[in-house]
């Protein structure tokens, strides 16, 4: 019997990580120091080694390895290193309001979160649907301990019982789609399921049944309505560091499973879930712009608006099936997938700054905390209201083109009235938005004490508010290297 061994240098980001995550376990059980500085090094480290390792393994080809369960390709080699740049950031915005709390200052807060990027990593780069679900799996649970790591706080401890009693729901819907779709065409590769169905071996009426069940999984997965009951409670309850990784490295892992799954894999099945998509994407739209009005919670009114950020990021996925042309399709998902890594860097800062302000004892998750920033310190106000106005989509920020990209993409695939539709509802959304602008810099401060935050903190958070004015000014650099991955991957 001839023994075919898998090529782990493709694999070597993963292995690296899982092997560090493993060390670091150990490692902090000697810690003595509560800052947990080693602890949080090792991290950095870690996800400093993975972005090497990843960048020295690209190639630009498209590579198979573990029975064709694992690819490597540029799209995922991009999409990695963007998510260890993501959670190196949240690392370092969370670190001070960990120490905050030392309920919460452990070395399992670093631990799972490597954890959750591993699975990550697994989901940006399966080839198969058993592998995709692996890798849920493992961010899911990962995920559902960090929401509940501080034990004495009871919105935490309620907000993970919800989200895991409804992923473990959203878990069974992937499951049983996949189920169907092996009936359907035989297998679970993505590749081969893609194979069958283009030469018309495939059944389609289970087809059919299986890509109900798997769309619904995967957008629990994003968020979207119906399936976003969970990110209201999750966003609010969870420790604000938790949050924040929530609220953006998952998004990139999210938007390469749909990738992989409904683009590589059932493409030919596309009229299945096209419309699917469209009616998630104008809910998502509708109802996250128009809940978010009425919160005055911050980390609530996110929520709400990453539901509507996630709609707008599926109109690139649904437009991008019309035509059959290459080139428009390219088009389409580039312009998805620049939403979503210029959603991510937004997100990040705007989280960070909820961090900055935080203090012992105080979340600073109110919109009314915000009252009166400008006074305290014009510099954090004016980063702030960078990320507001480009979550709002307002010239020249870097989520205007985010938004004009997609909506070109609808224009282009004669959706003229879904484009009319999301410029509605993102004028919806520019109102909660410019509404904390008002308070930040019309509303009188509670107190003028000044906002104490470490150096790094300081200048990495400047860095990010920099980033989303600057890629507003010169956005081509970044589209074009979406595309550019798309394009070698596709």
């Amino acid at each position: 019997m001839q023994i075919v061994l898998p090529d782990l240098r493709l694999a070597g980001a993963e292995v690296f990580v899982l092997a560090m995550a493993c060390l670091i376990l150990i490692v902090d059980l000697f810690v003595k120091d509560k800052r947990r500085t080693v602890t949080f090094v090792l991290t950095q480290f870690t996800l400093a080694g993975a972005a090497i390792v990843t960048y020295s393994m690209s190639t630009g080809e498209i590579l198979y390895t573990f029975s064709n369960m694992y690819v490597g390709d540029l799209m995922g080699d991009l999409l990695k290193v963007l998510l260890y740049l993501t959670v190196m950031v949240v690392l370092f915005y969370s670190r001070a309001y960990l120490q905050d709390r030392p309920q919460m200052a452990k070395g399992e807060f670093y631990s799972l979160t490597l954890f959750a990027t591993l699975g990550m990593m697994v989901m940006i780069s399966a080839n198969h649907f058993l592998t995709v679900y692996i890798g849920i799996e493992l961010l899911s649970l990962s995920l559902y301990a960090l929401v509940a790591l501080n034990r004495d706080s009871i919105p935490a401890t309620e907000a993970a019982m919800k989200y895991f009693v409804l992923g473990a729901l959203a878990s069974g819907l992937l499951l049983y789609g996949m189920s169907m779709i092996y009936g359907a065409t035989g297998s679970l590769e993505i590749s081969a399921v893609s194979e069958s169905l283009f030469s018309g071996q495939a059944n389609k009426a289970i087809l059919g049944f299986g890509i109900v069940f798997l769309v619904s999984g995967i957008a629990f997965k994003l968020g979207v309505v119906p399936f976003h009951m969970w990110i209201p409670d999750v966003y609010h309850g969870a420790p604000t560091a938790v949050t924040l990784f929530i609220a953006s490295a998952p998004k990139l892992a999210a938007f390469a499973i749909v990738i992989r799954m409904l683009v590589n894999g059932l493409l030919v099945a596309s009229q299945d879930w096209q419309t699917m998509l469209l009616i998630l994407s104008v809910l998502s739209m509708g109802v996250g712009n128009f809940a978010a009005i009425a919160q005055t919670n911050l980390k609530r009114m996110l929520a709400y608006s990453a539901i509507s950020h996630m709609g707008f990021m599926l109109l690139g996925l649904v437009t991008g099936v019309v035509g059959g042309d290459a080139r428009f399709a390219l088009n389409a998902y580039s312009s998805s997938m620049f939403y979503v890594v210029t959603y991510v860097l937004t997100s990040a800062g705007t989280f960070g700054m909820i961090l900055l302000l935080s203090r012992a004892g105080f979340e600073s998750d109110e919109i009314s905390d915000f009252a009166g920033l400008n006074k305290r310190s014009p510099w954090f106000a004016a980063l702030m209201m960078m990320m507001m106005f480009s979550m709002a989509g307002i010239p020249f920020f870097v989520g205007f083109f985010a938004k004009f990209s997609v909506l070109q993409a609808v224009v282009a695939a004669g959706y003229l009235w879904l484009a009319i539709a999301a410029v509605f509802f993102s004028l919806v959304g520019a109102y909660y938005y410019l509404r904390v602008v008002k308070v930040m810099y019309f509303d009188p401060p509670p107190n003028m004490s000044r906002i104490e935050a470490p150096i790094n903190v300081k200048i990495l958070m400047s860095a990010n508010g920099l980033a989303v004015a600057l890629l507003g000014i010169f956005p081509q650099t970044l589209m074009s290297l979406c595309a550019f991955s798309l394009l070698r991957s596709l």
